[in-house]
């Protein structure tokens, strides 16, 4: 990588080979000793090569797995950097993230490959395609159809992440993306990349992705848009002034290429009108404000920025605070006791402390020192530290509704009503994430729908929910985390909803039958397909989409009735009382139990004896549609809808569509069986 006694330049993973760059770069700093960690190339690889491998490489490759498969790769990533997290968490120390800092990245990071890979086996099928909604009717006959259905795009991911999260900004992209079917590109941030390099060179020696699904840049990001085509993604984090000059970008504007962004953001926390100082909520403000403040030295594009209190607890508020503030330990992120280490650089330093002095126009400074802090482990010229800063905005102002202190900065400002609340936390131009901390229903209803259009996320915490709630900033792998204006209007994660985001959606038209041979899975109207074997004897292995049994028929006496009332207790009128039910509009006398109609139902299509069929665990989407009477006949067909093999089981799942007629073949209900079926029967010793 580099001669003798220098460190070492950082290289560029590029189809499947370590690649060194030409010069010599540029140095990158220990955030808190100042000593040199690794060199960095301004210049870039050759992007062509790079995203033709990823598109002719690594796409194909991953869109012949299943969402099931994929799911695997995740899984078995995680379990793998989890192994060797230790060796993240050493190079962490040198961006100034404490060990706590570092296991939010880390460990955090590596916590959303489990809940991708959760995804894709609890929610997407075992299948390259995803099915949205049910088929709609196009003609009155019913042989044309309509199918709304997500497909892996055949293009590239680039991500182009920020310095504060070396790790998680990674992986929270890399499992929905992969998920998808997009191969990835890795473009880190120069101050912290050395961090991002060893994770990727520990998914590379892991030999676990396939060839081409992950790929780095560790240069400039000159001609990387240029490189993309349609089809291809962009999935920037960083701030709203370089998100907003990449949706000017050729490429994007006219290219076909998608762009999603989450940019820093002028976040809030509210306190109740209703909280006391005696109150829970009290401290449940106070400690979340700190921690925001302090976590990664307030580098969070979802910190705290503007604390908004009512005026007549302002002072006690600030005071509050303060106290908490003076008790944080800055320093050495590896010295005992700290708990707030360096800034990323001394540049990040600068900048924090020139946005102070934009905010100081209108408000002035309640605790800390912005040009001087003591600490704790380390020398504090030759490291990027700095006081937490806790500022109180005057009448009026407007800065800190402007301007962003990516550091340890917060300010306290005022309200005498919660339609102000919401008004000055609007004043942000869209936000990724608010809070709002009361103990009052009425309060919470109304913050929230006045702060919901403008924020991604809104905590409403109190101390039911304290115990558990992971705080203001914490963005979770099952809920969105984006937010509209400022804050970029982009999403990522979000559970299945991250993974469709970045799959293409299609409306597919056609018959029945060929819908059913689009989707694999049969829809109503399609042949269906009677051997005279009952379905219920055939194994995963024999079982087809299609096959069927239609029932002979049964009639609904009035006894059956009865006794089923008795039997259960539901002796509700329309099943029990003849005048009660003939006055009903609905029924116009005594009506069978729906649920007794299903049961009836189930006796009509089961095949009794042991075979493959080994549990019914659940019906989806019943409906009753026509009540059934007292000397009704009724009979049922059962259809097999869909087939999903379970990976590590000797069974699979099995949806059947269930339509239950009466004597005149009209439907009196519908709904879907699910089954589990073994794969093979007599079952394999």
């Amino acid at each position: 990588m580099t001669s003798a006694g220098k460190t070492p330049l950082l290289e560029h993973y590029l189809a499947g080979r370590w690649v060194t760059p030409a010069d010599e770069g540029v140095p990158l700093r220990d955030a808190s000793t100042g000593e040199e960690v690794a060199r960095f190339s301004q210049t870039a690889p050759d992007l062509g090569a790079m995203t033709r491998h990823a598109r002719e490489v690594g796409g194909p490759a991953l869109r012949a797995l299943t969402f099931h498969e994929r799911a695997g790769l995740l899984k078995a990533l995680g379990k793998h950097l989890g192994e060797h997290a230790a060796e993240l968490h050493e190079l962490s120390l040198r961006t100034g993230a404490t060990r706590a800092d570092g296991t939010g990245d880390i460990e955090g990071g590596i916590a959303t490959l489990f809940a991708a890979g959760s995804v894709g086996t609890r929610e997407l099928p075992d299948d390259t395609i995803v099915l949205d909604g049910p088929p709609v009717p196009l003609g009155k006959g019913g042989t044309f159809l309509g199918q709304h259905l997500f497909s892996a795009r055949d293009g590239v991911m680039v991500q182009v992440n920020a310095f504060n999260f070396p790790v998680w900004g990674v992986l929270e992209k890399l499992g929905p993306g992969l998920l998808a079917g997009l191969p990835q590109i890795v473009k880190p941030a120069p101050q912290t990349a050395y961090v991002t390099e060893r994770l990727v060179r520990l998914v590379a020696d892991s030999g676990l992705l396939p060839a081409g699904a992950l790929q780095l840049h560790v240069g400039s990001t000159d001609g990387l848009l240029g490189a993309l085509t349609v089809g291809d993604h962009v999935a920037f984090t960083g701030s709203a002034r370089t998100g907003a000059l990449l949706r000017t970008h050729d490429a994007v504007v006219g290219g076909g290429v998608t762009l999603g962004v989450e940019a820093d953001s002028l976040n809030c926390s509210i306190l109740g009108p209703d909280v006391t100082p005696d109150d829970p909520e009290w401290d449940l403000f106070v400690k979340g404000v700190v921690t925001e403040m302090t976590y990664k030295a307030g580098q969070k594009c979802t910190a705290i920025r503007r604390a908004i209190v009512p005026a007549r607890r302002a002072d006690e508020v600030v005071e509050a605070i303060s106290a908490r503030l003076a008790r944080t330990t800055v320093g050495h992120p590896a010295a005992d006791g700290v708990r707030m280490g360096a800034l990323v650089s001394l540049e990040q330093r600068d900048t924090v402390r020139a946005a102070v002095e934009r905010l100081r126009a209108s408000s002035r400074v309640a605790y800390g020192d912005p040009a001087s802090v003591e600490v704790t482990g380390a020398d504090a010229e030759r490291g990027a530290f700095m006081s937490p800063v806790l500022l109180r905005a005057g009448e009026g102002a407007s800065e800190p509704h402007d301007v962003e202190p990516f550091g340890p900065v917060s300010t306290v400002m005022t309200y005498s009503s919660v339609e102000e609340a919401v008004e000055l936390a609007a004043r942000g131009r869209g936000s990724l994430a608010g809070s709002v901390v009361t103990h009052d229903p009425v309060v919470a209803r109304d913050l929230v729908r006045g702060l919901a259009p403008h924020h991604g996320r809104v905590l409403v915490l109190d101390r039911d929910d304290a115990g558990e709630s992971t705080g203001h900033g914490v963005p979770l792998p099952t809920l969105v985390h984006g937010g509209p204006g400022r804050a970029g209007g982009g999403e990522e994660m979000g559970g299945v909803r991250g993974v469709l985001h970045l799959m293409q959606r299609s409306a597919v038209q056609g018959s029945p039958d060929m819908i059913t041979a689009v989707t694999g899975r049969w829809t109503t109207g399609s042949r269906r397909r009677d051997d005279g074997t009952h379905p219920f004897r055939k194994s995963l292995a024999e079982l087809r989409v299609g096959d069927t049994i239609a029932s002979g028929s049964r009639r609904v006496s009035l006894e059956d009735i009865e006794h089923f009332a008795e039997f259960t207790g539901d002796t509700f009128y329309a099943h029990t009382d003849e005048e009660a039910a003939r006055q009903n509009p609905l029924f116009g006398g005594i009506v069978a139990h729906g649920y007794l109609v299903v049961s009836l139902a189930a006796g009509l299509f089961v095949q009794p004896d042991p075979g493959p069929v080994l549990a019914n665990f659940g019906v989806d989407s019943l409906r009753f549609l026509t009540p059934v009477k007292a000397g009704d006949d009724i009979a049922v067909t059962l259809t097999v809808k869909q087939i999903t093999p379970r990976a590590r089981a000797d069974y699979g799942e099995v949806r059947w569509d269930a339509v239950v007629t009466n004597a005149d073949g009209a439907p009196v209900a519908t709904y879907d069986v699910l089954t589990l079926v073994a794969k093979t029967w007599p079952p394999a010793d």
